[in-house]
């Protein structure tokens, strides 16, 4: 994404002839980075979130409301399957005119994130059920 910024932007100011497909690629790229980093925010447990609450409770109450937030998590994951395929449905028959690539393909993330924050949530309840923790793949 930096290099094809770093080309419109040269080809804007200096050949005064900006690209026509390069903001729609760069677009594109975000679109499918930021919602597969999302997913593994989820994963590893790095997404934002206040935890002033949940750490002036006892233990029990703690666990309750951290497996509330799981579910609610798994809930928006599973919202954004069902949305996601709907919406990739309906636009996949529509080119992005810039790059000649269905309107779907880049929302197809959206789906896939889903599923993905779905799973990683199912993983944290499951270990959170046998008092352990999700060991972080990043640290």
């Amino acid at each position: 994404m930096t290099i094809i910024i770093m080309w419109q932007v040269f080809a804007r100011y200096v050949l005064n002839a900006s690209p026509s497909w390069s903001e729609q690629l760069a677009l594109y790229l975000m679109v499918w980075t930021v919602l597969l980093a999302a997913a593994a925010g989820v994963r590893e447990g790095f997404h934002i979130r206040i935890t002033v609450f949940q750490d002036s409770l006892t233990k029990t109450p703690r666990r309750m409301i951290i497996a509330l937030c799981h579910l609610i998590t798994g809930a928006v994951g599973l919202f954004m399957v069902v949305t996601g395929i709907e919406i990739v449905g309906r636009t996949w028959g529509i080119d992005i005119p810039a790059l000649a690539v269905p309107r779907g393909s880049a929302l197809l993330p959206i789906p896939m994130a889903g599923v993905l924050i779905t799973l990683f949530t199912i993983e944290h309840l499951v270990n959170m059920a046998r008092g352990k923790e999700v060991d972080a793949l990043w640290s």
